[in-house]
């Protein structure tokens, strides 16, 4: 028997077709108004780990999201079932829990002008048809060269392929009928090395859209194990405050607390430490956060927000300042404003101000911690007090000194991000948010 393929299985025209369906239901039932989201996604996931096979998984998966309004009662309703019948009777649920529902003068589709009135090719589709037996290879051979480089890697969580291709198609009462396909590959590799009763574990990884953009898997696997090895002998820290150097893979949390502070949803609610900041500083002047939806091939591209609306470029912080919030039209109404294309989150957001490698940037710090590890969740949006488990290096005259383990660092965030004094070109482009290392110039260190 062949194996299953990674195909998805209905194409656009099906996929518009139950749009459809679900629309005249929608209308037929006295929805005043209605918006579809309908996908079907496969994949692939093969871990090898110490040489062999420990899981081998195919994934498929379909569903359907309906949201009626009736006047401005909202309901909302989802089928992992696509045939006729079931998502007939979905949406006569949603129209039913739209009977139950509060009126909120917020409610409704989004104003007409904001739809997306074309749907750019953004090169996000790259099938990889790859069997089974290639991909165990791939994997095998990641963890091998991860094994290889030196005697203390004495372990592996093993190293996995995966592969992955969407098909999403929207639609609303509006007119508003888009969809397009992606795909997500990656290869990962975490190894352990020990050195006697000293044992630290560490990974790497790369995910492209486009298959052939991998990075090759022998240098994933080399790159595991080296930064595995230069984690053993860690040492603690005593209490101090220091400069903090939060590298690429960090440093995305950062910004990501300052995202979220901006979003509509948390500006409304009025949970958000940077509330009613629009227009304010709150980066330091040489720091703009462009937002680039249409990058073609990027992670975080999109033609169209999650309600059709239409993606477009911005600068979200321009030298330093606020030019406004993260909207989706129901936060945007809430707040009297007009969506800015971001429901479902932010596309690209590019940080500009880097100028530093990270060597000159160890320099530029001279003393002070390189955090490469976060753990913990001790953050708060409201008062952004910030306090997490971290480990790392600690760097002497411009130079790591020795690895260094069991810390918490702390701080507020709204004062962190006024301590920003530098950013590193060590852009890393494995998400939605791209941005090198960030040197804050002072943070609490809690250690011994």
């Amino acid at each position: 028997m062949s194996p299953p393929s990674t195909a998805v299985s209905l194409t656009r025209a099906d996929l518009d077709e139950r749009v459809a369906l679900a629309l005249a239901a929608a209308k037929e039932l006295g929805a005043t108004d209605a918006e579809v989201a309908v996908s079907v996604d496969a994949g692939l996931s093969v871990t090898a780990r110490l040489g062999e096979v420990e899981t081998l998984e195919y994934q498929r998966d379909r569903g359907m999201g309906v949201t009626v309004y009736r006047g401005k009662r909202k309901g909302s309703a989802s089928t992992a079932d696509l045939s006729a019948s079931a998502i007939r009777e979905t949406v006569a649920k949603a129209v039913s829990i739209a009977g139950f529902t509060a009126e909120d003068p917020c409610s409704g589709l989004p104003d007409p002008d904001t739809i997306a009135k074309h749907i750019a090719d953004l090169d996000l589709y790259h099938e990889w048809d790859i069997e089974p037996e290639h991909a165990r290879d791939l994997a095998v051979a990641c963890e091998a060269a991860a094994l290889a480089v030196d005697k203390r890697i004495t372990n592996s969580e093993g190293a996995t392929l995966s592969t992955h291709q969407g098909l999403r198609v929207f639609g609303n009462s509006l007119g508003f009928l888009g969809g397009y396909r992606s795909t997500a590959h990656s290869l990962s590799c975490a190894v352990i090395a020990q050195d006697g009763d000293d044992m630290q574990r560490d990974y790497w990884y790369s995910t492209q859209r486009d298959w052939r953009d991998l990075e090759d898997g022998a240098a994933i696997g080399a790159r595991a194990a080296k930064r595995s090895l230069e984690r053993l002998g860690a040492r603690k820290l005593s209490t101090r405050t220091a400069s903090v150097l939060f590298v690429p893979e960090t440093a995305r949390g950062l910004l990501g607390h300052l995202i979220a502070a901006i979003r509509g949803g948390s500006q409304y609610r009025r949970s958000s430490f940077l509330l009613d900041a629009a227009g304010q500083q709150v980066l330091p002047e040489w720091i703009t956060l462009q937002e680039r939806p249409h990058l073609k091939k990027a992670l975080g591209s999109a033609p169209f927000d999650s309600e059709g609306v239409a993606t477009a470029d911005r600068d979200i912080i321009a030298n330093g300042i606020l030019t406004g919030y993260v909207l989706s039209t129901y936060s945007a109404r809430k707040l009297g404003l007009r969506t800015t294309g971001n429901a479902g989150g932010v596309h690209n957001l590019i940080v500009q101000g880097g100028s530093l490698d990270v060597p000159g940037l160890l320099r530029k710090m001279g003393s002070g911690l390189m955090v490469t590890e976060l753990m913990g969740q001790g953050v708060n949006g409201v008062t952004g007090d910030y306090s997490r488990g971290a480990s790392g290096y600690w760097v002497e005259n411009g130079e790591i000194a020795y690895p260094v383990h069991e810390i918490t660092i702390a701080g507020n965030l709204k004062d962190m991000y006024q301590r920003i004094v530098a950013l590193g070109t060590d852009v890393d482009l494995r998400g939605s948010i791209r941005n090198g290392s960030v040197l804050l110039d002072e943070m609490t260190i809690a250690g011994n």
